[in-house]
């Protein structure tokens, strides 16, 4: 199974899984869907006891988790993380003009999967970086994240992980109900609908591979 008792589950990622978490604090999980995927855990397999941390830093890119690599997953020694990384190294691009390329962006996001397999034997689960068009501005954004999120597919097929297709969810919802608006504020940076959204995703996931195993 995916989840097994006393799994540490460690959510890492850039503002997104940040969330309004207290970085003073080791064991806050903010308000986004880390705590959200927590309490439905807990809530449904209250057998297994789970422990959950939540190292976001918002703004990050894959280069930024890198750095703190050790500290912030290593160290704690996690049994499932869970990773989502990516909207960054294509924002900076265009507010910024600092590019990362995808090669880099997949050769780093693999360092640090391999470190989890490797030095933790801990199981994974890639989230899918996403935008979607509001403002009008994030349809340019495509050319470069589409080929990042095609590299976190190859990820996952290749470290056998749980994948969250959070992109593709994401567009449907924009384009099926009530716009792109209602379910990101920034076309990044999700509504509570949109923290909604993901953490069911996260659920769905994660549990069709605890029911396929």
């Amino acid at each position: 199974m995916l989840l097994k008792e006393n799994d540490v589950v460690l959510f890492q990622g850039d503002s997104i899984t940040d969330w309004g978490r207290d970085r003073n604090d080791p064991n806050s999980l903010g308000h986004g869907y880390a705590s959200i995927v927590a309490a439905m855990l807990s809530f449904k397999y209250p057998e297994l006891k789970l422990k959950f941390l939540n190292r976001g830093i918002g703004g990050n890119r894959a280069i930024d988790l890198k750095n703190r690599w050790q500290e912030d997953c290593l160290d704690l020694k996690p049994t499932v993380v869970s990773l989502m990384i990516g909207i960054n190294d294509t924002w900076r691009k265009f507010d910024e003009n600092d590019a990362t390329t995808t090669e880099e962006y997949k050769a780093t996001v693999r360092e640090l999967l391999t470190d989890v397999k490797e030095k933790l034997g801990a199981r994974i689960v890639i989230m899918e970086p996403f935008v979607v068009p509001y403002p009008e501005d994030r349809k340019a954004w495509r050319e470069d994240l589409d080929p990042r999120i095609h590299a976190v597919r190859e990820l996952a097929a290749e470290f056998d992980a749980v994948m969250v297709p959070l992109d593709g969810l994401f567009n449907s919802a924009a384009i099926n109900v009530n716009g792109p608006e209602y379910w990101t504020i920034d076309g990044v940076h999700p509504s509570e609908a949109g923290f909604g959204l993901i953490s069911q995703a996260w659920m769905d996931a994660v549990e069709k591979k605890i029911e396929s195993k």
